[in-house]
């Protein structure tokens, strides 16, 4: 009795030890080709980004930035790999030129460059020039115009004068849109784009060509000028023609039908005004002369 218990107990030892040198070969195997495989890491592009918001015309400090690694496809053309990059420039730390948000990426052009102070001339788009322009608190839009809104300009002179049907001096006023969708690069002295309060301003600084800045000098001292403000985002240019004190009709009566639209620059034909005359009868024929204004106001008609 003594030696079966001895050999069932080593059978039972032997069929154990097998069974746990079974598990350890089997069990691992069948664990790793059961566990899903986990996709390698994605490489990212350093990016310099926002780590706080940036205000207009600050003077970046490292609190300002920190890098953050973006999918290729998601990095902006430009941008800074490393903040050493931005604040390790020689002539210093450049300057913002527009407020940024958290996690906005830092681009060049939305800095000041090498050396380059925070004045109205880094805003500047590049081939364009900053005129600026007289206006009060009327001609200005009441101070309702801010920097980086959008405006048209309004010249309002005096035509050439003539002669009215009884032969006294007519004064004529003619105002024309003269340039559209211009940007104010400042009012006054503030060409801060984040400003919310509005001004009544003296001067209003517009981002015009080379072209433009000729026809806005010539304008000043031709007549008065104004501005119009367009709704945000409205980019579209308008074919205008001018309207003359006559189109407002006469003693401030409705104005008449309009006439077509024209592109700006297109001359206006406007029919001349019939002058005095004086009828003559002979027998069976009558005839209408006309005479000149003198001879009218001496009582001919």
């Amino acid at each position: 009795m003594r030696l079966a218990t001895i050999i069932s107990l080593g059978a039972s030892t032997a069929l154990g030890v097998g069974a746990l040198i079974v598990a350890r070969i089997w069990m691992p195997s069948h664990t790793a080709a059961a566990a899903p495989l986990a996709p390698p890491p994605e490489q990212g592009v350093p990016v310099v980004v926002a780590a706080e918001p940036i205000p207009y015309g600050v003077k970046l400090e490292p609190k300002y930035l920190k890098v953050v690694k973006l999918p290729p496809s998601a990095a902006p053309s430009g941008a800074f790999g490393t903040v050493g990059q931005i604040l390790g420039q020689q002539e210093g730390p450049p300057t913002a030129l527009v407020p940024m948000q958290i996690g906005e990426p830092v681009l060049p052009a939305k800095l000041t460059g090498v050396g380059e102070r925070a004045t109205l001339a880094a805003l500047i788009t590049p081939g364009m020039r900053a005129y600026t322009i007289g206006v009060n608190e009327v001609s200005g839009a009441a101070g309702q115009i801010m920097p980086g809104d959008r405006v048209d300009v309004i010249l309002t002179r005096e035509a050439s004068a003539g002669l009215a049907a009884n032969g006294a001096a007519e004064h004529r006023l003619v105002s024309s849109v003269i340039l559209q969708n211009l940007k104010v690069l400042g009012i006054d002295q503030n060409d801060n784009p984040t400003t919310t309060t509005p001004a009544v301003a003296r001067a209003a600084t517009l981002e015009v060509t080379v072209e433009n800045t000729e026809r806005l000098a010539v304008a000043a001292q031709t007549g008065s000028l104004s501005l119009a403000l367009r709704k945000t985002g409205a980019m579209e240019v308008q074919p205008v023609r001018a309207v003359v004190t006559g189109d407002l009709g006469p003693g401030g009566a409705p104005a008449r039908a309009a006439a077509p639209v024209r592109s700006q620059g297109a001359p206006v034909v406007r029919a001349a005004p019939e002058g005095p005359s004086v009828v003559i009868v002979n027998g069976d024929t009558v005839a209408k002369v006309k005479v000149p204004a003198e001879g009218a106001a001496a009582g001919l008609l």
